[in-house]
């Protein structure tokens, strides 16, 4: 059974079928605040309980920069960029915190982190990007911190600094979420990114700025994060106008099984750690004991260390095999056959992309991605074409891509999209003949 979000989203449903993206309004009887100082760095409180402290302001030298010779220096790509850019308009970086709630917990409540980046001139109306990030092994590579995140940056650089409103969930766990991480669990990351959506648009009212359609993306992790927010945006009633995916793991199960049993030449070397926090996670959220049941027990402790920040990749990789089977329990490997085990069955249930979507979506993979294989980034497009669903395209970054190179092409790409889809009046999805 997929896990459903907090009863507290359905608030916002009101607000969306009204207008383009989530609105938050002021409790009844109340004003909203005057519209907060952007130039200051003090803390900005928002009714729903959101905060926002600006971070930074990034001119258009900065954004340029980012979009070359930041890009070389951190390693994601090893040539200045010319598919990016330029800039048009400086940035400004709010950090937010809000509450939300942890569905897999009987929606205990808790409080989650995210980045906002708006424009100094935005679009009008402003488009919104939800970026979703990819897989990161410290607590602070992600948005809110965006100087520890190239590809945060880069997204802010060649969306932010072209006038579209950047909005991105730390997820819970990271950032300064007090959870464990939330790694690959379905509703908490659903949970996380919706909240995100409405505490960024509260802002966005405060600051007089109309916000326009709204788009998905992501990579990786994100990947899939973009298709289980977007299946959850959709039955909220939520419009989107489109959504695009980068190397996307978009059938958990599939993905985890083929790393276990088939590895190949190819694969990046932390798929060990991928494996440590994603079973740690799922201990963490739903299936206590997890850990014990499938980690050997000479490398469970470094894979708890490693998801609880105790140690970074380096230090882990030198205490667990290779190959993630090889750290595996033998049972543990054995059950991913016939995926009848609790755990089989919630990765089983936590897929994200086989329900019938009607949002345009693209979904990017290189022929050389070293984690997320062709076959898996591109179940989506099969899916939805068999069952007519809405206009899905796999999109070829190359025969040399591999896991950044398409990202660093998704990028690029998918901006020419959203930009094209701006002049482009959506139609209403029509409605589906009752099932006789």
């Amino acid at each position: 059974m997929k896990t459903t979000t907090h009863a507290s989203t359905l608030g916002l449903v009101a607000g969306t079928l009204a207008a383009l993206v989530l609105v938050a309004s002021p409790p009844a009887g109340r004003a909203a605040p005057a519209r907060p100082a952007a130039a200051t760095g003090r803390p900005i409180e928002i009714p729903s309980g959101v905060q926002v402290e600006l971070i930074g302001t990034w001119d258009v030298a900065r954004l340029d920069r980012i979009m070359t010779d930041e890009l070389v220096a951190s390693g994601f790509s090893d040539q200045r960029e010319t598919r990016f850019g330029p800039a048009r308009t400086a940035v400004r970086l709010y950090r937010m915190t809000y509450p939300s709630v942890i569905p897999e917990q009987h929606n205990r409540p808790t409080v989650a982190s995210g980045l906002v980046a708006i424009p100094v001139e935005p679009l009008k109306p402003a488009p919104i990007v939800s970026y979703q990030h990819g897989t990161v092994f410290s607590k602070s590579e992600v948005p809110s911190s965006p100087e520890e995140s190239m590809e945060t940056r880069l997204m802010v650089a060649q969306f932010a600094g072209q006038g579209y409103v950047v909005v991105a969930a730390d997820y819970f766990g990271k950032g300064r979420s007090p959870e464990g991480d939330s790694y690959l669990v379905e509703g908490s990351t659903q949970q996380a990114c919706v909240d995100m959506l409405f505490g960024a648009q509260s802002l966005l009212r405060q600051m007089g700025i109309e916000a326009g359609p709204l788009f998905l993306a992501g990579w990786s992790q994100g990947g899939w994060a973009t298709l289980v927010l977007l299946q959850q945006l959709e039955a909220l009633g939520a419009p989107v106008r489109a959504a695009a995916t980068a190397s996307a793991p978009t059938d958990i199960y599939t993905t985890v099984s083929r790393w276990i049993n088939n590895p190949q030449p190819i694969d990046t070397p932390w798929l060990t750690g991928v494996m440590a926090i994603e079973i740690g996670a799922q201990e963490t959220y739903q299936l206590p004991g997890l850990v014990d049941v499938a980690i050997k027990p000479e490398y469970a402790q470094a894979c708890r260390d490693l998801y609880a920040n105790r140690i970074g990749w380096p230090e882990f990789s030198k205490q667990v095999p290779k190959l993630v089977r090889d750290m595996l329990r033998p049972e543990f490997v054995a059950s991913s056959a016939q995926g009848e085990s609790d755990y089989w069955q919630r990765l089983q249930a936590e897929h994200g992309y086989r329900w019938r979507s009607h949002t345009p979506l693209r979904c990017y993979y290189g022929e050389r991605d070293e984690v997320t294989p062709v076959y898996i980034a591109t179940l989506p497009a099969g899916f939805q074409k068999i069952v007519g669903g809405g206009p899905t395209e796999a999109i070829n970054a190359g025969a040399t891509a591999d896991h950044r190179g398409t990202f660093l092409f998704a990028v690029a790409d998918q901006k020419k999209w959203f930009d094209g889809m701006l002049a482009v009046k959506t139609a209403a999805v029509p409605p589906q003949p009752a099932v006789p």
